[in-house]
């Protein structure tokens, strides 16, 4: 009798955790918006980057087509993420758009707006070397303020995420290599981590 109380509350506890928590990520949005970064980081290496990584030597004109490189590829991973979302929603009958869903959103989008116009702020002075380590810290640190309203281990590449921001702060000369690493090796990583996961439940 014990026993069964102690699962009940178990179940309950579950139950009240999923409710307040988005549970509907993909992980294979995770991997394809790792795989557009590469193709946009190899796009920009290859046309506008040829000679070397360092942006506060690269021309007003190459820095117009490396940002709206990254704003298709954010463009591309966003769509990716809403559709794949929504099928998993549709498949496991839940909702899509709620209280949560808000809240994780707002809580997501404060430090990342907030980092999206610092940046072009200092872009329109030119000063685009801390740009990569800037896009790092502040998109680790929006993943880290809206964990608390997701299920997995979305604030651990947040971390990771912000660790080699900082690192890239310190050798911005190679901000594409960890722009790279971060949005694109580590997204992979994660979303074949969340993939399995997924698999198994």
């Amino acid at each position: 009798m014990q026993k069964d109380y102690f699962k009940d509350i178990s179940e309950i506890k579950d139950l009240m955790n999923k409710s307040s928590r988005f549970i509907s990520l993909s992980g294979l949005s995770g991997i394809l918006a790792g795989c557009y970064a590469l193709i946009g980081a190899a796009i920009a290496y290859i046309y506008f980057l040829p000679k070397q990584l360092d942006y506060s030597t690269t021309s007003p004109l190459k820095i117009e087509y490396i940002i709206l490189d990254l704003l298709l590829i954010a463009a591309f991973s966003i769509v990716t993420a809403i559709i794949l979302t929504m099928k998993k929603a549709k498949n496991n009958g839940e909702k899509i758009w709620d209280a949560t869903t808000q809240r994780l959103l707002l809580n997501f989008l404060i430090p990342l707006v907030t980092g999206g116009i610092y940046i072009l702020i200092q872009a329109y002075q030119q000063h685009y070397g801390l740009s990569a380590a800037l896009m790092l810290i502040f998109y680790g640190l929006a993943l880290v303020n809206a964990s608390k309203f997701t299920i997995g281990n979305v604030k651990y590449l947040g971390y990771s995420e912000i660790i080699l921001g900082l690192i890239c702060a310190a050798f911005p000369g190679y901000g594409l290599y960890f722009w790279t690493m971060g949005f694109g090796v580590l997204h992979i990583i994660y979303g074949i981590l969340m993939y399995r996961e997924e698999k198994r439940q």
